[in-house]
């Protein structure tokens, strides 16, 4: 980019890296700082920086009780107060330190399906639902309290480097109400939501034409999409957000976020969170959110900006790079898509993009399994996650905590983590030399 003033044109090389530094297309900022999640994409209408603008000031609004004039409908159970304690700075979440409260981090809850369809969804939990809600207001029970603990192991490396990993264990106390026997629980760290409509503009048919669920090709990487149920549309579509993909699109996964995270009633899901058990207050409210709200906060986050890949020069980045390819981390994580024309939302329509996802269930192994399934996603299956942005959450959040329960402590925490299907390319990275992984982590660092 530091041509663009000179009188000579840009060699094929440059052209390459100004490419690839465009990590969300014309939605790019290049901004490394703690701002790099938080900007509106730089191609937005007038008329779109405004409605985002009104969107953001929509996902900082703190939620309370009623009769309040302001943003009331709270509760009566819930996990948070607003979006943006949980996405900080639009950034991602962590588990608890010590004996810190739940702030970033939820658990969906369900019941084995004895007939092991779970195409209908997750079945409820009677008395709690599918999320577990550890707050409430005033007067009211939450559903149940949760703590962790972490135990430690360690592996060596092929060449003696010894890596230290920590495995959760999760204990549900002061549940309102006795917990079934075999309840499935999964902890869920909330993601970054910067970039999401680039991922839902990418097309359905890119997205099933990357899956090969029986492996065809005998490459050990399966990929499968995941099927779940649009409410508006009273149809299954498929599933694209979400730690195991199990919303269709981005206005039912914020509305889902209302309704699950913080009480709150839309017209997508105008029952709260609590019907049918013992804390409702049996008030039969119209919904507490406007649809106007609902998509302002939806296009809010339709319309984060992606922040700029860096250092595509450094010779370290360069080889963390091929390395990444010969790993075969690139199956997974398909670093260039395209996507087509969102409805009213210009701004991520026909772009590349550089996500680094292919949107797809993969089986991560036992080692990762929360044994509870979402739709067609089994306990050991997780979408895989985008890695743009992967090398400023400590700077944007102040930590490196990743994976679903942010049990990894860095990048090569997590990467050991990989099992199933990412088997082998952990193994890769198991073997490599200390210079080598330094390079891979320092190429993922730049993204």
């Amino acid at each position: 980019m530091s041509a663009c003033d000179s009188d000579r044109p840009f060699d094929s090389e440059q052209i390459i890296e100004t490419n690839k530094a465009l990590s969300g297309g014309d939605t790019t900022v290049f901004d490394p700082t703690s701002h790099a999640f938080s900007t509106p994409a730089p191609n937005l209408s007038v008329e779109g920086l405004d409605k985002h603008l009104v969107g953001d000031a929509e996902f900082e609004a703190v939620f309370v009780t009623v009769p309040s004039k302001v943003n009331p409908g709270l509760g009566p159970v819930y996990n948070n107060i607003s979006c943006i304690n949980c996405h900080s700075r639009d950034g991602r979440g962590r588990g608890p330190i010590s004996r810190e409260k739940f702030a970033s981090m939820l658990f969906r809850v369900s019941l084995p399906s004895s007939d092991g369809d779970y195409t209908g969804g997750p079945i409820p939990v009677p008395g709690f639902g599918t999320q577990l809600n550890d707050r409430a207001i005033f007067g009211v029970s939450p559903e149940g309290k949760v703590s962790v603990n972490y135990l430690e192991d360690q592996i060596t490396t092929e060449d003696g480097a010894i890596v230290h990993l920590r495995t959760p264990r999760y204990t549900i106390y002061d549940s309102y109400l006795p917990l079934p026997d075999d309840i499935e629980v999964s902890p869920r760290v909330a993601p970054a939501v910067f970039g999401l409509g680039l991922l839902e503009a990418i097309p359905e048919s890119t997205i099933l034409a990357l899956a090969d669920e029986k492996d065809a090709n005998n490459d050990g990487i399966s990929g499968k999409a995941n099927f779940v149920w649009d409410v508006r549309k009273n149809q299954p579509r498929l599933g694209r957000f979400g730690w195991k993909a199990n919303q269709p699109n981005l206005l039912q996964q914020v509305a889902s976020a209302y309704h699950d995270d913080m009480g709150i009633t839309t017209s997508i899901f105008p029952k709260e969170s609590s019907a049918g058990q013992s804390q409702h207050d049996t008030r039969g409210d119209e919904p507490e959110l406007s649809n106007e709200i609902l998509e302002a906060v939806t296009f809010y986050v339709q319309t984060l900006a992606v922040p700029a890949r860096r250092n595509l020069s450094d010779p370290k980045v360069q080889l963390g790079e091929e390395l990444f390819e010969k790993a075969k981390c690139s199956a997974c994580h398909i670093p260039t898509l395209t996507t087509s024309t969102l409805l009213n939302v210009a701004a991520v329509s026909n772009q590349t993009i550089h996500p680094y996802t292919d949107l797809l269930l993969h089986d991560m192994g036992e080692g990762l399994t929360d044994n509870r399934s979402d739709f067609l996603a089994n306990g050991s299956e997780w979408r895989t996650p985008p890695l743009w942005g992967l090398g400023l959450i400590r700077t944007v959040n102040g930590h490196t905590n990743l994976l679903h329960d942010g049990r990894a402590r860095g990048i090569l925490e997590a990467i050991l983590w990989h099992g199933g299907e990412a088997e082998d390319s952990r193994e890769a990275v198991h073997k490599m030399s200390q210079q080598d992984r330094n390079a891979l982590i320092a190429f993922l660092e730049s993204l």
